[in-house]
């Protein structure tokens, strides 16, 4: 099928007109983080100032797509994808560099104490820093009172559907010390309307300051909007299927959420007891009731900011794994249901959910359809013309051939990338997954079949090569019935095991070759393997490819050590190493960086450079 052909079949399609007009070329991108990037301006963290120098990287690269993740606004864990708004954005990447040289020498001595005290560069962001800066920004919020902007106020009524609840919501969250609406007095968690008058009356001046760090975001943004425009880069946003349940939008919409469940993931072979995120699912007919006004006004405001907008979580617009909330937690996603649990609505509901969204931004929507996805979903987001995502490390002949597929059988209609933020980088996948399987889940299969792990681990596995609480297989188990041998079973009794076994089993010896690599198989993930693994990936048949921004500097050589330490996110767990992570150079050095005129030959040298 010709490029031409699939183009205008694109332009056919119901997201047609957001295709035209974003043009339907190849393209490749970068992703990061704000706050994994920082330049010489920079207090303790990346900030909107640096996303145009982000932009500049991008075009000096030959990359034409920048993607980030959610920029709302976070709660205490910091996490992206649990905001406490689908509206607000997080203060904390508000830059001085767009003020004023009054306001910024006003602030300049607050401002140099704030980098002495949070530095950039270190390996993980400080988030003690949210408060101080904030300190800094209400300064001249209250200078800027005394002359208040005619266009502020025209911000406050263009956003009344969401902003007014949004600034009550954080105001009170301060004067109940923190606590979670769902503990405050029952006049504020039941939205008294006398009560909640009163509340605006005596608080004004803080419910501005909320106001104004949403205006001020919102112009930087647009702004930025601006630049990547004038230097052909697009922008790529992403919107978390789910809202924290602590959150401005499940406060103000109650009837929105069903807050008798818990969102989640159902058990598998990875997760014995499946996962409690802990999100309210959406009360879809509800929302429907009201013509999807409340998700309508998301991507309006999205639309601000974005080119392109990534679908967090897909398949949960078809059907969500539901948990009883008043389950104990300690069981998971035990005890959850798909809602809705006819498998018959799924791909209506989706469908339709997904028709409602292209008809109501001019964005490129694109979805995260990683997981275990029911056919119908990828059915639909083909008919509907939004690409998916393939990873290098899972696009694979599971069933037949074992091994990974070449670049020409990946879906034309995707986003190809070698790792993602859930994920290890590339290096580190090469280095200590690829070729291995999860310790802990072989040792819960041995113990559901009785098969004692000390006494078959030696005979399997190469430990003093894994890494990680990943088993990586003896070149002497070299065949299905060798496997059988060791288990003490038939290979007709253990196929979980053998599956496991086939689409492991020198993964790295696959790869390499079908990378194009020559002589022995290397261990390390040295800069020539990192490079040939992004010509696969640029030469791949996806429109687009977007790559982490870890990835694509691990070909400069700027990271040292066990490159497993440097990942954005570890699922499943709270920790400080999540989401904090920060690359080892600043964006200022990374524009004068040798690295750049690689990346732009191996881009140009793959036709995705748009001119």
């Amino acid at each position: 099928m010709s490029e031409q052909f699939r183009g205008d079949n694109l332009l056919s399609k119901i997201s047609g007109r957001q295709w035209q007009k974003i043009g339907v070329h190849k393209r490749s991108g970068v992703l990061t983080p704000l706050f994994s990037v920082y330049s010489r301006q920079s207090a303790g963290l990346g900030d909107i100032g640096d996303l145009r120098l982000l932009i500049d990287w991008c075009q000096k690269t030959g990359n034409s797509i920048l993607q980030l993740l959610p920029m709302n606004e976070m709660g205490s864990t910091f996490c992206p994808y649990d905001a406490i708004s689908s509206f607000a954005l997080e203060p904390l990447y508000l830059s001085l560099a767009f003020f004023s040289a009054e306001d910024q020498a006003f602030c300049s001595q607050g401002l140099a104490q704030l980098k002495k005290k949070f530095p950039c560069g270190s390996q993980h962001v400080d988030y003690g820093l949210k408060e101080e800066k904030l300190g800094l920004f209400h300064k001249i919020f209250q200078r800027q009172e005394a002359q208040p902007a005619d266009s502020f106020g025209q911000y406050i009524a263009g956003q009344e559907y969401w902003l007014n609840d949004f600034a009550l919501f954080k105001v009170l969250k301060d004067y109940h010390n923190g606590l979670p609406w769902y503990e405050w007095g029952d006049e504020f968690k039941h939205r008294d309307g006398a009560a909640l008058g009163s509340f605006r009356k005596a608080h004004e001046a803080q419910m501005r300051f909320q106001m104004w760090l949403q205006w001020q975001l919102n112009l930087q943004m647009k702004q930025v909007k601006e630049y990547a425009v004038k230097r052909k880069v697009l922008i790529k946003g992403d919107l978390p299927i789910l809202v924290s349940r602590d959150s401005a939008d499940v406060w103000a919409h109650q009837d929105y959420f069903k807050l008798d469940f818990a969102s989640g993931a159902p058990p598998d072979m990875y997760c014995a007891k499946g996962q409690r995120w802990g999100m309210p699912p959406y009360n879809w007919e509800r929302i429907a009731r009201d013509g999807y006004v409340y998700a309508r006004q998301k991507l309006v405001y999205a639309e601000n900011f974005y080119d392109l907008l990534r679908i967090d979580h897909v398949v949960g617009l078809f059907r969500l794994w539901s948990i009883p909330y008043h389950d104990p937690t300690e069981n998971q996603g035990l005890h959850g249901l798909f809602d809705p649990p006819e498998e018959d609505k799924w791909g209506p509901q989706g469908r339709e959910l997904l028709t409602m969204m292209i008809q109501g931004t001019s964005m490129l929507l694109c979805a995260e359809d990683l997981g275990t996805i029911p056919p119908v979903c990828k059915v639909t987001l083909e008919e509907l013309g939004i690409p998916g995502n393939d990873v290098q490390r899972w696009i694979k002949d599971w069933n037949t051939r074992h091994d990974f597929l070449a670049p020409a059988e990946y879906r034309f209609l995707s986003v190809a990338m070698l790792s993602t933020h859930d994920t290890t980088n590339w290096a580190a996948w090469w280095e200590n997954e690829a070729g291995t399987i999860d310790e802990m889940l072989f040792l819960r299969k041995c113990l559901q079949r009785g098969i004692e792990y000390n006494h078959v681990k030696d005979a399997l596995f190469d430990l003093a090569r894994s890494r990680h609480a990943r088993l990586r297989w003896l070149k002497s188990v070299n065949s299905a019935g060798a496997l059988a041998s060791i288990l003490g079973r038939p290979a007709r009794e253990i196929g979980d095991f053998v599956e496991l076994y086939v689409n492991s089993f020198e993964e790295k010896e696959k790869l390499w070759k079908l990378l194009g690599n020559r002589g022995p198989m290397r261990e390390r993930a040295d800069t020539e393997s990192i490079h040939r693994a992004f010509k696969f990936n640029l030469k791949a048949n996806a429109i687009f490819t977007v790559n982490l921004i870890i990835d694509w500097l691990s070909i400069a050589g700027i990271f040292t050590g066990d490159p497993h330490q440097y990942r954005i996110n570890r699922p499943g767990t709270t920790s400080h190493l999540n989401w904090s992570l920060t690359i080892p150079i600043s964006l200022d050095d990374l524009l004068k960086h040798p690295v750049c005129a690689d990346i732009k030959g191996m881009v140009a040298s793959s036709g995705r450079i748009i001119t």
